[in-house]
């Protein structure tokens, strides 16, 4: 009774078009006030101890690192390093963006944030070389997902959070399917390059060009070696260096590239705010919601019911999966995995999943939702900054959502692919 009063009322809401924080507040509250089961004041408490979190801050620094480095000049540097190295192939335009929105990644952690920044400078730029309007928007918006995947990523942090698990030893298990799954976009998008016959740029550049353009775009090229290596090295924590990269950001913005005016701050400060605080009503609203679950023993409840049924864990992951793709088309990645961890952890560990193994498979399938209508919002981003019909970018990307899905089956599959880099950093 109590499973209906939740989500049939968050379904009606998400259907009439509610904001999904929102959505999740509501349901809960009814959900509680019918049941009883603890004091109404719980919503409020609730709000405030889920985000008094100390990973949690390393969220809103993240957002505004993003936004100061890609106001700051860094991602027009990484897109010249690109160009001098792939530019001269057939497809060189459709590298570049993909290795581009790698590395934005690893300086935004979000996905729409890097398909907006890589795709305001790529798309004139291919639409000029020959690309049709609606692959390239396709492109970005499926690269755009590695935000969520490489390092450092906000929904890692949710999920290390609702998970109880490392932060750092999430972002190192991410590295090598957020390669993966850049290395199959790059080879389909040369494969469909050279079947157009769109070739590369005809200027080739000596290697003297090439060291200096890497020279000129030194600062950009930092910050993964900034962030991570000093997670991954010790020196400090992932929120510690959230907020370095803030500090990182606005100097090279400011004072190097200087790119990024004193005028410009107010506006960038008040859309990471924004977003920021939108993440974490979210956030508050979603754990009340999985904590009204808990309340009820209904993880508990599913969990027993999918693993007397399925015994294979093959089936088992099997079924997650596709229970993650279908949700991911119409609920927001952070929200999803914070309701879903409690629910679908104890099944995947059932199954003997690693919550490490478990967790990157559910933030890739959540990826994956990203370029998914109707509620993939890089499609939405792609389709806005490139000026080109939804429904066209919609139909462009299938071919790179399949290329993704084949790489999600090994990510599943083959828990070596995650779990071996933390291995060997002794996490």
């Amino acid at each position: 009774m109590i499973a209906l009063l939740l989500f049939v009322p968050f379904l009606i809401m998400l259907v009439l078009s509610v904001p999904i924080g929102i959505a999740l507040g509501l349901a809960s509250t009814i959900a509680l006030l019918v049941s009883g089961s603890v004091n109404p004041t719980y919503i409020a408490q609730g709000l405030v101890t889920s985000i008094d979190s100390f990973p949690l801050m390393a969220v809103p620094f993240f957002v505004l690192a993003g936004d100061l480095m890609g106001h700051g000049g860094l991602s027009k540097r990484l897109l010249n390093v690109g160009n001098v190295i792939f530019g001269r192939y057939a497809g060189g335009l459709a590298i570049i963006a993909v290795v581009t929105c790698m590395f934005f990644a690893a300086i935004s952690g979000s996905g729409p944030a890097t398909v907006a920044a890589v795709g305001a400078i790529m798309m004139p730029a291919m639409a000029r070389d020959g690309y049709r309007p609606p692959f390239t928007g396709g492109l970005i918006a499926s690269a755009g997902s590695l935000g969520v995947i490489i390092p450092p990523s906000i929904p890692m942090v949710i999920y290390s959070t609702s998970a109880n698990v490392s932060v750092t030893k999430m972002f190192m298990a991410g590295v090598v399917p957020g390669m993966l799954i850049g290395l199959a976009l790059i080879l389909y998008a040369w494969f469909q390059a050279r079947r157009e016959g769109i070739t590369g740029t005809i200027e080739n550049h000596d290697l003297g060009s090439i060291l200096r353009t890497i020279w000129e775009a030194k600062w950009a090229l930092m910050v993964p070696v900034l962030i991570l290596g000093g997670i991954y090295g010790g020196v400090f924590t992932p929120t510690e260096a959230s907020a370095v990269g803030v500090i990182y950001g606005l100097i090279v913005g400011l004072f190097v590239y200087r790119e990024l005016k004193l005028k410009d701050l107010y506006h960038i400060f008040a859309a990471s705010a924004l977003t920021s605080a939108t993440i974490m009503l979210i956030v508050g609203a979603a754990t009340i919601f999985g904590r009204v679950l808990t309340i009820e023993q209904i993880p508990v409840m599913m969990a027993d019911a999918i693993t007397h049924w399925v015994s294979s864990p093959l089936a088992i992951l099997l079924l997650i999966n596709g229970f993650l793709l279908i949700i991911g088309t119409f609920m927001e990645t952070l929200a999803a995995i914070i309701i879903l961890t409690p629910i679908l952890l104890p099944v995947a560990m059932a199954a003997g999943v690693d919550p490490v193994h478990f967790g990157i498979i559910m933030i890739a399938n959540l990826a994956i939702g990203m370029v998914t209508p109707p509620v993939g919002v890089n499609l939405f981003v792609a389709s806005r900054v490139g000026e080109t019909p939804l429904e066209q970018v919609v139909r462009a990307a299938l071919p790179f959502l399949a290329v993704m899905l084949l790489v999600l089956a090994a990510i599943t599959y083959i828990p070596a692919l995650s779990l071996t880099l933390p291995a060997l950093f002794g996490l």
